[in-house]
Formats: structure tokens, C-alpha cells, sequence
């Protein structure tokens, strides 16, 4: 579920802020207000997960000067500008810098809700577009994303690096939440076909008929090509394959088979049956599996990646406390145990999950991780657990999450965390070598 767009509210009457405020939260939105646009303009950056809502005349830098700062930094950040009554021309003006609208005091409230509605879904597919961009400018940005140092996940990304250079269909499979989907794009970002299209379509989503006319039909009358048609010479990924009919695999193997070798669309296919005690064998045809299996990638549960938890845990949070304008919350020995010894159903989704609300007890003062590990094994069916592992690898882990945590903390200053952590430059320099740890990354 996507979260919820923000709304900065730039005024420097507080009556003002307070009323346009409390009136959008009644409505959904997220806010956060500013007396000034100096103030604004240390929290408002290029990629601002929102918009901006602005009176126009105020002391300092007023709404002009304003808008004019906001379009250098970020040319489609939607602003809309509030204006006193007699304040045409300069709406105008505004309009022409580059404002979403305006409103003329006094305004509708409806009216208001309404604009903010349009200027937040204008901003999300502006922010969507623009972080695929950025994904598919280089598929090592997309191989970023795949964190770990583990052996499966070096192995995981070694398959894809291999299969991304092939041509043949791919099926991807593993439990829920262990990121399938992000290896099916990075796939497609370091083959050949990174710059053609790439097509993802949920195929539970849709009812026999209509995924049909999606995936072969299309529809002439509006001209909208069949999805097949649509990520050719590229690729057409199938979420949930599974869930396609009996109808559907053969209409789908036919396709694999006129097409040929090489494959003009590559099919990269990606299957969740596994935690449901089925595999995708069980659920597809013996032809079409076998089509789509000849070349297979299996994604590791996190259960089975060792020290991996504890990076990713340090990753979330971190990204977490910045989110929420707070200190990440500190992994003690006993919780970084608890940590690796947690069974994971859900996987990295769950991690993230867990990130999240350990940043939010920590900002308000209370809770524990162990108490939220416990709260999730209560909504979360399980499975099994970690297997035992030798004290040595438990106290490696967590000795590499605190270096890791101290020269985030310190940016890289060596003798900061040499004082901290009370170490010689030399010990420290050595066990950096042997976590994989580099000073520049920290800079």
C-alpha cells in the first residue's frame, strides 16, 4: 500500500496553517506547516514526497521568491499558491513560473481538498516515473538494492548477472516477501534488453477473460496493444503466474512457441507457491514449466542469510529515522540475537515492517524488538525456525553491525570510532577488512 503524500502548508498567519491543516488531515493527507519559507525550504528537497500549499504574501522571502526556489530545485514539485482577493495578475505570474494553481482568498475547503487530491497524484506518478528512470539508467543501481554479503545472496546475484545475459524465459520463485519482483527488474536491467520495454502485469489481479484480452488481445477500438505486443524485444514479467487458468498456459505456450529462438519477449515468470507447501510445478502445466524453468532463480529466505538481518535491519531503520526526523533505535547485543534467531515468515517485507515500528517506539521512548518480534509470530503464521548456529558467527555479526552503525554515525571519521569503540587504528583496520567494510562508503 502506497504512503500517504504530504502536504507542506507555507503561511505565516498560525490561525491559517492550523485550519488548512486540521482540514486535509480530516480529508487523509499527511501535513507538516511552516511559519516561513526559509523554514520550508531545509525540510522541502528536489525529490519532496508531497506538495506544496503557499500563501503568496509573507514577510521574507514571500510566495514568489518562493515558487521561484521550489521550480529551480525541482521543476515538478506541484505548488499551489494562495492569493488575497485583487491578487489575479500575480496568480497569473505564478502560473506562468510554473504553479499547479491557485486559490483566492477566502476558498472553499472542498475546493482546496479537491486540487490537493489532483496535485497529489500528479506528484506520485511524477516520483514513480522518475525513480524507474533512475532504476533502469543502470542496472547496477538496480543490484544495489539486492543488500547482502551472505553466500546465497552473492550466489543470487551471480544467477542474475548470468541469466540477465541469456535470452531464455526465466521463472523466479521463493516465499513471500523475499523480493522477487526486484529480481525479476534486475534481470531485465542488466541484459541486453535494459533499455526495451519492461511490462509487469499481477496476474491474479483480473478475471479469466479480461487477463486474456490484456495479455493477447488488447483492444483495437482504443488501440491498446496486448501486453505480449507491448514488451516486445523486451520483457513482459508475469506476477503470480500461477494464477493463470488452464486456458490461459496454453494460449501462453503457444505464444512461447511461435515466438521462436531467440525470443523476441522474453518471459520472465515469477511464481509464490512455494510457502503454501505447493511449488510452481504443481500449478502449471508440465510443457509450459518446463519452457519457463529451463533457466530458474530461487530467492533465499532471509531466515537462511545470516548476517544479512542485521545490515538490513541497520538499512531500514536508518532510512526509517530519517523519515521520521528521529535517532535510529540502538541493536544491543541480546536484540541483534534475537534478531538472527527469528524465524522471518514474511521475510524482508516483515523486516521492514519490524524497521519501521522500532523506529516509532524509539521515537516515542518505549517498546522493545523483542516485543515486536513476539507480536509478529502472533499475526504471522510460522514456520521453522532458525537453525542453531555457533556462538563465533553470532558475536561476528554483531560485532560488524556495530563498526557498520558507528562509522555510519560518524561518517567515516576513523578516529571517531576508534575512540568510541575504544579500538587501535590497527584492529580496527583489520576487522574492517575482514566485514567487507570500506571507509568511502560512509563519506
Amino acid at each position: 500500500m502506497a504512503k500517504a503524500m504530504k502536504i507542506a502548508i507555507v503561511d505565516d498567519e498560525q490561525d491559517m496553517r492550523q485550519s488548512i491543516s486540521q482540514w486535509l488531515a480530516l480529508s487523509g493527507f499527511d501535513t507538516e506547516s511552516f511559519a516561513t519559507a526559509e523554514e520550508a525550504l531545509k525540510r522541502i528537497g528536489s525529490d519532496y514526497p508531497g506538495v506544496v500549499i503557499s500563501d503568496v504574501r509573507m514577510p521574507g522571502m514571500d510566495g514568489m521568491a518562493f515558487l521561484k526556489r521550489l521550480m529551480s530545485q525541482d521543476s515538478a514539485l506541484p505548488v499551489i499558491i494562495i492569493t488575497g482577493h485583487g491578487d489575479v495578475p500575480m496568480a497569473v505570474e505564478a502560473m506562468r513560473v510554473g504553479a499547479f494553481d491557485f486559490l483566492e482568498k477566502p476558498f472553499n475547503p472542498d475546493q482546496m481538498t479537491e486540487l490537493a487530491k489532483k496535485a497529489t497524484q500528479k506528484r506520485r506518478l511524477a516520483l514513480d516515473a522518475r525513480a524507474l528512470r533512475r532504476d533502469l539508467s543502470g542496472g547496477t543501481q538496480i543490484m544495489d538494492k539486492l543488500i547482502g554479503a551472505s553466500p546465497a545472496m552473492e550466489r543470487l546475484r551471480e544467477d542474475i548477472l548470468d541469466l540477465g545475459q541469456a535470452d531464455g524465459h526465466v521463472l523466479i520463485d521463493g516465499e513471500t516477501g523475499t523480493g522477487k519482483t526486484l529480481a525479476a527488474h534486475a534481470l531485465h536491467a542488466v541484459g541486453s534488453r535494459a533499455s526495451k520495454p519492461f511490462v509487469l502485469v499481477q496476474c491474479g489481479a483480473y478475471a479469466e477473460e479480461e487477463m486474456g484480452s490484456k495479455l493477447f488481445d488488447g483492444d483495437p477500438d482504443a488501440a491498446i496493444l496486448p501486453l505480449v505486443e507491448q514488451a516486445r524485444v523486451g520483457t513482459l514479467c508475469l506476477e503470480d503466474v500461477e494464477a493463470l487458468s488452464a486456458a490461459l498456459q496454453a494460449r501462453l505456450l503457444t505464444f512461447i512457441n511461435d515466438q521462436g529462438a531467440p525470443a523476441e519477449t522474453r518471459i520472465v515468470a515469477v511464481s509464490n507457491l512455494q510457502e503454501q507447501g505447493k511449488t510452481s510445478e504443481d500449478a502449471l502445466r508440465p510443457d509450459l514449466f518446463y519452457r519457463l524453468a529451463a533457466m530458474r532463480i530461487t530467492l533465499p529466505p532471509l531466515r537462511q542469510r545470516g548476517e544479512d538481518i542485521l545490515q538490513l535491519f541497520n538499512r531500514f531503520a536508518e532510512s526509517f529515522s530519517e523519515e521520521y526526523g528521529c535517532e535510529a533505535p540502538e541493536v544491543g547485543a541480546q536484540e541483534a540475537a534475537q534478531l538472527l534467531q527469528a524465524p522471518w515468515p514474511g521475510n524482508v517485507r516483515q523486516l521492514i515492517n519490524v524497521a519501521e515500528r522500532a523506529v516509532l517506539q524509539s521515537r516515542r521512548g518505549s517498546g522493545t524488538i523483542a516485543s515486536l518480534l513476539m507480536a509478529e509470530s502472533e499475526t504471522v503464521e510460522p514456520v521453522m525456525t532458525t537453525e542453531g548456529k555457533p556462538l563465533k558467527e553470532y558475536v561476528e555479526a554483531f560485532e560488524r553491525m556495530l563498526i557498520d552503525n558507528t562509522m555510519r554515525r560518524h561518517k567515516g571519521s576513523i578516529v571517531a570510532v576508534m575512540d568510541e569503540l575504544c579500538l587501535p587504528r590497527r584492529t580496527l583496520n583489520e576487522k574492517m577488512a575482514k566485514y567487507g567494510l570500506q571507509r568511502s562508503d560512509y563519506l
